[in-house]
């Protein structure tokens, strides 16, 4: 029989905290590359956040089977020019055993490679399925896959009765890739895309754009991006008398894009982890408690909404500690063997399951449909 998914944070993370003390003990270095400022702060900023948090409690309570946890956080500002840089600094430099991050796929490609000729461990927190698709030995990724959040997204424009769409995507790496899986998913689904506009990342008005795209006469408009110039497009959109329903990606799920959006956000839909809708899930619901914990420890500290952006840099680290320790201590190959193993494991972003031929360890019923009601997350009605 399957054995019940372990909680991260109730079970994983208990057994390295309460270790024996770990201030004489050397420690283990884990670096970070995100982007915590630049037009990806969104994303990175509470990863960065996160780690430190979560890095805090375990050192206090006794760190990593007994030896303390060193955190060295790169600021890339969403460059891969600059990850990439960070990388070799942290390997060569900082001799970190292992990394997490980046924050974008863009950065996350750009690095993988590296990842692999120095057989330093990648969690990286994007979501592109060419981070792990296909695999690389000692990368893996705690964001959902990005065909399945399009799975969702195409499920609703089904029951919207939408089969005219018109697409828009930044100019990122994730961008790029969802572009390519949009017409890719369309063409699959007898979906027309009526207009397909690419933006800037770090743009300030896409009234150009949105005008092409509403001259079109899409049924739907569906957003692909995951730097604040999203939330301009749902203004522009509204600004300028469109009215169709618009989707997001799963790139939407910080409540600060809805903040940027306004009155504009009301409605809008997009596939999410359950972090953003955490209170309104089923007390059995094998998440509930992980998400509880997480999100009410983070608000607690830095007094702001816990995103589904940390939540990848949580399980990013819980995933690990639990690793290691179940490596019996930091050993390279151990704990990518274990992390390869991992089964059943409760994280933010949905229950785990890696094998050796799938580093992402996900399925589609990680992700739950959420609209935007009264300027909050809520479920979307089956």
């Amino acid at each position: 029989m399957r054995k019940p998914p372990t909680p991260a944070l109730a079970v994983a993370l208990v057994a390295a905290l309460t270790a024996n003390p770990a201030a004489a003990a050397e420690p283990i270095t884990v670096g970070a590359l995100l982007s915590v400022t630049g037009p990806a702060a969104f994303l990175g900023a509470p990863e960065a956040r996160t780690l430190e948090m979560l890095v805090a409690d375990l050192n206090a309570r006794g760190g990593v089977g007994g030896r303390p946890v060193k955190l060295v956080v790169k600021d890339t500002a969403g460059s891969p020019e600059k990850a990439v840089s960070f990388m070799k600094q942290l390997v060569d430099e900082e001799q970190v055993f292992a990394v997490i991050g980046p924050a974008t796929s863009g950065e996350t490609m750009a690095v993988k490679a590296l990842a692999g000729e120095s057989r330093t461990l990648l969690l990286s927190c994007a979501a592109a399925e060419g981070i792990v698709n296909p695999v690389a030995p000692w990368v893996f990724k705690t964001a959902q896959k990005d065909s399945h959040a399009l799975v969702k997204i195409f499920q609703a424009l089904k029951k919207a009765g939408a089969t005219r769409i018109g697409v828009l995507s930044s100019n990122t790496g994730f961008g790029k890739a969802g572009r390519e899986a949009i017409a890719k998913m369309a063409a699959e689904q007898g979906v027309k895309i009526v207009a397909d506009e690419v933006y800037d990342k770090a743009a300030t008005d896409l009234t150009a754009e949105v005008t092409k795209v509403k001259a079109a006469g899409p049924q739907a408009v569906l957003n692909w991006s995951i730097e604040p110039a999203q939330a301009i497009v749902i203004k522009n959109a509204r600004q300028l008398g469109l009215t169709v329903p618009i989707f997001q990606s799963h790139g939407f799920a910080n409540i600060q894009y809805v903040k940027a959006a306004g009155a504009a956000a009301e409605g809008v839909v997009f596939p999410a982890s359950r972090i953003v809708v955490a209170e309104a899930l089923p007390d059995k619901h094998p998440q509930k408690a992980v998400l509880l914990a997480y999100k009410r420890a983070y608000e607690a500290r830095y007094g702001e909404d816990a995103s589904a952006f940390g939540g990848y840099a949580h399980d990013a680290l819980a995933l690990l500690v639990r690793a290691i320790e179940q490596a019996g201590g930091p050993d390279r190959e151990k704990v990518r063997a274990a992390l390869e193993s991992t089964r059943g494991f409760v994280g933010t972003s949905g229950v785990f399951g890696f094998s050796p031929t799938d580093h992402n360890g996900l399925d589609v019923d990680a992700f739950e449909m959420v609209t935007v009601k009264g300027g909050k997350f809520a479920l979307q009605a089956p």
